[in-house]
This record gives C-alpha cells, sequence and structure tokens, in this order.
C-alpha cells in the first residue's frame, strides 16, 4: 500500500507533459504571430510595386498605342482648344494581350504596345518579384484634361490607373494543408504627364 501512495505522490513527470500539452499552442501562436508580420510585409510590397507601376506608365510609353499622336481634331474634327469628349474617348483597360474593352471612337485607330506593358510589370517586379503579367491591368480613362489639337503632347491626358489582381499569400500555420489567403486587388492612379519615352525621371 504504501508503495501506491508513494506513486500517487510522485510529481517529477507533471511539468513535462503540462509543457507537451501546451508547446501546440505556443508554437501555433508564436507561427501566427510570424504569420501576420509576413502578410503586412507583402501587403505592403504589392500596395508599393502599384505605386511605382503608375509612376512609370504615366513618364513612359502609352500601352495604347497610337493614342499619343492622335489629333481629336484633324481626324474627328473636334475645335482646336476644347476638351475631348468621351464619346471620342472614353476609357481602354490595358492586359497582358491587348487594351479592351475600349470605348469611343478613337479605339479603331489605337493598338497595344507590348513592349510598354512588359517595362510597367517589370518595374512592378523589382518590388515585388512574384507579381505575372497577368496581375497587372493598366487602365486610360478621359477625366477632361488636355484638350484637341494639343501641339505639345497627347489631345487626352487620361487617368493612368494601374491595378494589381490576384496575388495570394501562404501562411506558415496553413502551409500543410495548401490553404491560401487571396490578397485583395492593389490600385494606383496618377494623371498621364508626357506619356513617351523608356525612362522614368
Amino acid at each position: 500500500m504504501s508503495r501506491m501512495s508513494t506513486f500517487r505522490r510522485d510529481d517529477r513527470g507533471a511539468t513535462a507533459a503540462e509543457f507537451a500539452m501546451v508547446l501546440p499552442l505556443l508554437l501555433l501562436l508564436l507561427l501566427g504571430i510570424l504569420d501576420v508580420g509576413r502578410l503586412m510585409w507583402e501587403y505592403n510590397r504589392a500596395e508599393k510595386a502599384t505605386q511605382m507601376g503608375v509612376r512609370y506608365a504615366v513618364v513612359t510609353d502609352m500601352v495604347p498605342s497610337g493614342l499619343l499622336n492622335y489629333s481629336f481634331a484633324l481626324s474627328d474634327g473636334i475645335l482646336a482648344g476644347q476638351p475631348v469628349p468621351t464619346a471620342n474617348f472614353d476609357r481602354t483597360e490595358c492586359n497582358t494581350n491587348n487594351c479592351s474593352p475600349c470605348t469611343g471612337s478613337v479605339c479603331g485607330s489605337i493598338g497595344y504596345n507590348a513592349l510598354a506593358f512588359d517595362r510597367i510589370v517589370q518595374v512592378m517586379r523589382n518590388m515585388y518579384p512574384s507579381i505575372t503579367d497577368a496581375n497587372v491591368i493598366v487602365e486610360y480613362r478621359n477625366v477632361g484634361l488636355g484638350y484637341a489639337g494639343d501641339p505639345n503632347g497627347p489631345d487626352v491626358a487620361p487617368l493612368v490607373t494601374v491595378r494589381l489582381t490576384g496575388l495570394t499569400f501562404r501562411p506558415i500555420t496553413t502551409m500543410l494543408f495548401g490553404a491560401d489567403i487571396v490578397m485583395p486587388d492593389f490600385r494606383a492612379a496618377l494623371t498621364l504627364e508626357d506619356g513617351s519615352g523608356t525612362m522614368a525621371n
């Protein structure tokens, strides 16, 4: 009987058992904290890449080729010095393949500059290497800036928006299950400056 009571009072392994029960929760908490920090880091990089992409897009070649040199005064008969109506050019959205949809009568006269698009994506990759061409959309929208017959630049100075879509983040805590978190879309917009050239200033 004394041997049994001694066994019941023996607590030498209790600390190890308690530690073994708490360790998985502690590791999960630690990995969760690391994942939140990594997510904020990825979010910040994607946001900065979008800002750099739009900055580059407004000072270098336009993706919708032909819009830069199109004269709405000569070709569409708009009185020189007047803003270009949205009926003549409203907006176009450019991705890795083309600029579509395009709305406005000018759409049949503009093309797609793949090199300009690739350069924008490359600048964005410098900030966030996992970006692919499919993640980037560049939109040009007429907001009433510029005027027909402008001798110093494009007749339309569109608002250029660079959008980053379809990014995912894989936390360490769900890596075994292959579960990813879909990140939100990122966007940044600036008004077109010169719309020509290959180097940002």
